[in-house]
């Protein structure tokens, strides 16, 4: 089974949700095509999290984020089956979360940054 990772650690728990974002448009060229940004992003969610979970996502941010750029491993970018890739390169943003639900954060969310695709 295949699993979300950052720099090779599991994420425990997995998120409830990701997804491919679809690039920003910078303009268009000359003959009026667009012109997309050259990366990437991917979105994990959590529906809900315990305060000491969303801490450890919390604190495990602070620590990769100190280093610089992160190997990332996500759901291969259009692909024919759901396999898993490793993405170097990329950096996370800090996590972020919605209102407390009975004493859990509701919707978290990590977002992976600088995602290089084939495609």
């Amino acid at each position: 089974m295949a699993d979300y990772e950052i720099n090779g650690t599991e994420l425990n728990p997995q998120p409830t949700t990701g997804r491919w974002l679809p690039r920003g448009m910078e303009g268009r060229d000359g003959n009026g095509r667009p012109i997309y940004e050259p990366t990437r992003q991917f979105e994990m969610r959590w529906g809900l999290l315990t305060p000491v979970l969303y801490d450890d996502l919390q604190d495990y941010f602070l620590t990769v984020s100190a280093t610089g750029t992160v190997i990332v491993d996500l759901p291969t970018y259009t692909t024919g089956s759901y396999v898993f890739e490793s993405y170097t390169g990329c950096y996370i943003n800090e996590p972020e979360t919605n209102v407390f639900f009975s004493e859990y954060y509701t919707d978290v969310m990590l977002l992976v940054t600088n995602i290089v695709t084939p495609k």
